[in-house]
């Protein structure tokens, strides 16, 4: 079994890490996909259509894999997917053709959070931000595991599949969650694990135990814990 995580303040400039494998994103990467989507509609001057709204809702909130393909397509596949990701501040993540079969780490997947959640300007617009945020805080029942262990108000997007050539699952989940009043993104990529359910409780136990590494209790202010800047 091979577990990663990295932890972060939504507005500061450090990741405490642990691990810096690649893992397959499976159904984490839509939060990326989603990103990529809004990002090119504002270049091109849009505003994201019903359908795409119906798509994006359907592929965050319940993880609907055709949404996801649908979205896809639109984004300009492996190569717009990338593209995004260079300009969110992603540096290890590279995608697939098989948007599930893309590699990142639990560092990139700090920055797209940071990207999502974080204070001031940044490369998504406030709108943007709040379109992803507001879905990822209304996943459905059943799908809020993972990172919302460690905390409060999850906002929160989980993977998990099989591989095709052991069987054994990957399991991820990535958020924000608030701890003493103040926010905190969490990513937790795993993968090895003999069941779903399996991944679901090493996952939950380390995103409690990075959580609390990471968060001096003294007036809720998040301290480095490890890792580096």
């Amino acid at each position: 079994m091979e577990v990663s995580f990295a932890v972060s303040g939504p507005g500061s400039g450090w990741c405490a890490a642990y691990g810096e494998g690649r893992f397959p994103a499976a159904s984490v990467v839509k939060v990326g996909i989603l990103a990529a989507l809004l990002l090119r509609a504002r270049d091109e001057g849009r505003a994201l259509g019903r359908e795409e709204r119906r798509y994006a809702e359907a592929m965050i909130r319940r993880s609907d894999n055709d949404a996801a393909s649908a979205l896809w397509t639109v984004i300009g596949g492996a190569a717009g997917l990338d593209a995004a990701q260079a300009r969110l501040g992603l540096t290890r993540t590279a995608a697939d053709r098989a948007w599930g079969r893309t590699r990142t780490t639990a560092r990139d997947q700090v920055a797209l959070l940071r990207a999502v959640f974080g204070a001031g300007p940044g490369v998504l617009d406030e709108e943007s931000r709040t379109y992803i945020g507001a879905l990822m805080g209304q996943v459905v029942a059943g799908q809020d595991w993972g990172v919302s262990a460690a905390g409060s108000g999850a906002a929160l997007k989980n993977g998990w599949m099989p591989r095709d050539a052991t069987g054994l699952w990957a399991v991820h989940s990535i958020g924000r969650v608030e701890v003493d009043g103040r926010g905190v993104l969490v990513a937790v990529l795993s993968e090895g694990h003999t069941t779903k359910e399996a991944g679901i409780a090493v996952v939950e136990a380390v995103a409690r135990a990075a959580v609390g590494a990471a968060v001096g209790r003294t007036g809720g202010r998040l301290r480095r814990a490890g890792g580096h800047p």
